[in-house]
């Protein structure tokens, strides 16, 4: 090899890695916008008052601190083969099959209104006891939250 044919070969390797370089960061940022753009959700206020049937009710806010919207979808637990979402309207219960979390919002589960229905319990909880729970989003990875069991006419707006 002569002096030319090296400073082109090492031009031409500068070039190749610069253009890897680059390609590598290029990905970097397209995983850094995924994740920016990607809800970011917390639960907060999580309870299930004692049961006094084979039924149970679960509470819980879930804040959505982000510019993107997300669904909940659906609720998993060792609590229950059979776990509903159910709105409210007009004193009725009804299932739904997911519930919005507005951007830079939050969706209130509560008392009265929307909420997590245990159908055909496995086993009565009481009161002091702790349930689990995952919660699973249309965009957001699954979330496990813990339900403290409080006495069955607990009711936090009212405290």
């Amino acid at each position: 090899m002569n002096r030319r044919t090296t400073a082109l070969s090492a031009a031409t390797a500068l070039a190749v890695s610069l253009a890897l370089g680059l390609t590598g960061c290029s990905s970097d940022d397209v995983t850094a916008d995924n994740a920016k753009g990607k809800p970011k959700l917390e639960v907060s206020g999580a309870f299930m008052p004692q049961p006094v049937m084979d039924m149970a009710g679960g509470f819980l806010t879930i804040k959505n601190d982000s510019a993107t919207a997300d669904k909940l979808l659906s609720v998993t637990s060792g609590l229950s083969d059979d776990i509903q979402i159910h709105e409210t309207k007009n004193q009725k219960m009804q299932q739904v099959t997911s519930f919005d979390i507005p951007a830079n919002g939050e969706l209130k589960l509560e008392r009265g209104g929307s909420h997590i229905m245990f159908m055909g319990i496995k086993q009565k909880p009481k009161q002091g006891d702790k349930v689990d729970i995952e919660l699973h989003f249309e965009k957001s990875d699954p979330i496990k939250v813990t339900l403290p069991v409080e006495a069955p006419n607990h009711n936090p707006k009212q405290h």
